[in-house]
């Protein structure tokens, strides 16, 4: 029975997968107008997430199934825990329209069971953060400097043809990021199910990328739209530079076997591009802020929540499972008063009154 449940709950999560990370690989190709309809730009996001899955995403597999945790603690039990923890944090992001990294949800709840177990492997868990933080700010670095380097040299006018080369160019391009995802993003539902013997290698990597398909068929447009048109307008070329960008970086790490946060690598150029186009203005929009906010948050959640799961049905720790819960009615009943000193703040600026 529980191991009917994680293969349920790995393969909704590999859906949220789809809706997140996947989708958000095609928001380039769409929200430059290489692709005019929604619908096509998904279909051929799930073509490319399956190809890529089933030629290049084992390596990945391999790190999320036992390189960051010993794998003779994955159990059914703890594989359920594992994915029912990630997939909590993906799908409230999904829920909100926010591109999440599904490497850092999943990581940060092998990472909560690590912790509970004082088993983690230090060394392999800080390379992998180094990539989390480095990858993403070379992607935005490039994405700047390039748009730079075209208006400093007044190359904007020579290049600003919008010809048939330059959309098919896109389009490919946005394939090949959707492909990358595939490598690298399959991996961390089906992980988990590797680790506890339940799939082979090969055809958790197949099964996996087929949901995660399905999930940027039918869940994946609000990220669409998000990492499309809603942070900042950028021409073709523009396009082709975001998602060749993240592409190429994305398949390099996966060929080492490092799972890397596609969507914030693909964000970061986005936003390198308004940056250098419009000023940092662009970070005081709200969907920004909102996207910085969760991509902070989430991997201590599904951390957080990993650990909690261990204690309470694997180790029945009440003592800890105590502390958690007063830590978190304690945060909530902060962000509580936080809230409501600002709105009697906000009272007395716009009624010149107070209490």
């Amino acid at each position: 029975m529980l191991e009917i449940i994680a293969i349920i709950i790995s393969f909704f999560f590999a859906m949220n997968i789809g809706a997140s990370g996947a989708a958000a690989s095609m928001g380039v190709a769409y929200g430059s107008g290489a692709i005019l309809r929604p619908r096509n730009a998904l279909i051929l996001c799930g073509i490319g997430v399956i190809l890529g899955a089933v030629i290049g995403g084992g390596e990945v597999v391999k790190t999320i199934s036992s390189g960051i945790i010993p794998s003779s603690l994955i159990s059914i039990k703890m594989v359920v825990i594992i994915l029912f923890s990630a997939t909590f944090s993906l799908f409230l992001s999904n829920l909100l329209g926010i591109p999440l990294s599904t490497s850092e949800v999943t990581v940060g709840s092998v990472v909560g069971v690590g912790i509970a177990y004082q088993a983690l492997y230090v060394n392999n868990l800080l390379y992998i953060i180094m990539f989390w933080i480095i990858v993403p700010i070379v992607a935005f670095a490039i994405a700047f400097l390039f748009i730079k380097i075209l208006h400093s040299f007044k190359l904007t006018q020579k290049y600003s043809f919008e010809g048939k080369v330059i959309t098919y160019l896109l389009i490919f391009a946005g394939f090949f990021e959707a492909f990358s995802a595939g490598m690298n993003n399959v991996a961390n539902a089906v992980g988990p199910l590797v680790s506890a013997g339940i799939l082979t290698v090969s055809k958790g990597t197949l099964i996996g990328g087929v949901f995660v398909a399905l999930g940027a068929l039918l869940l994946g447009r609000r990220v669409l739209e998000t990492n499309g048109k809603k942070i900042t307008s950028f021409s073709k070329i523009e396009g082709v530079l975001i998602s060749g960008t993240g592409a190429t970086l994305v398949i390099v790490a996966s060929i080492f076997g490092i799972p890397v946060p596609l969507t914030q690598i693909t964000t970061s150029s986005i936003l390198g591009i308004g940056i250098a186009k419009s000023g940092s203005n662009i970070f005081q929009q709200k969907i920004v802020k909102n996207m910085l906010m969760v991509w902070l948050i989430s991997p201590l959640v599904s951390l957080t929540m990993s650990y909690f799961l261990v204690q309470l049905f694997i180790e029945s720790d009440l003592y800890t499972i105590f502390v958690l819960a007063s830590l978190l009615l304690a945060t909530i009943g902060a962000n509580t008063l936080m809230k409501a000193s600002k709105q009697e703040k906000r009272a007395v600026h716009e009624e010149g009154g107070g209490i």
